[in-house]
C-alpha cells in the first residue's frame, strides 16, 4: 500500500522549533520531489518546501527562508522538515506530498499525499 505519514506536529511556543517527518511506506521516494504544504483555518493551502531526489535542489516560500529547512535520509526513505524560530502565522495543518521530480512541483504532478499533522505556536 503506497503512503505517506507525516509525524512530529505539537505544541510549541513562538520562537521554538519543530522537526516534521514524511515517512514512504509502499513507494521508494528516489525519483519523486517531495513537497511540504500547509493549511490554515479559513486559509488555501500552500507550499511550504520542497527537495527533488535527482540534484537535491530545495525550494522554499518567503515567509520561511532562514528559518525552515528540508532534508532527506535515503535509507530511511524519509523527508524532514526542520522548523526554527516558529511563529504563530507558521500555526497550520502541515502536509507532505510527492510527485514529479522538479521544486516547486505543481500541484497537477503531486501523485501521494499524507494525512497531515497539525502544528500549533501559541504562548
Amino acid at each position: 500500500q503506497v503512503q505517506l505519514v507525516e509525524f512530529g506536529g505539537g505544541l510549541v511556543q513562538p520562537g521554538g522549533s519543530l522537526r516534521l517527518a514524511c515517512a514512504a511506506s509502499g513507494f521508494t521516494l528516489d525519483g519523486y520531489a517531495i513537497g511540504w504544504f500547509r493549511q490554515a483555518p479559513g486559509q488555501e493551502r500552500e507550499g511550504v518546501s520542497c527537495i527533488t531526489t535527482s540534484d537535491d535542489s530545495t525550494y522554499y516560500v518567503d515567509s520561511v527562508k532562514g528559518r525552515f529547512t528540508i532534508s532527506r535520509d535515503n535509507a530511511k526513505n524519509t523527508v524532514y522538515l526542520q522548523m526554527n524560530s516558529l511563529k504563530p502565522e507558521d500555526t497550520a495543518v502541515y502536509y507532505c506530498a510527492a510527485g514529479a521530480n522538479v521544486c516547486p512541483t505543481p500541484y497537477r504532478y503531486l501523485q501521494h499525499w499524507g494525512q497531515g499533522t497539525l502544528v500549533t505556536v501559541s504562548s
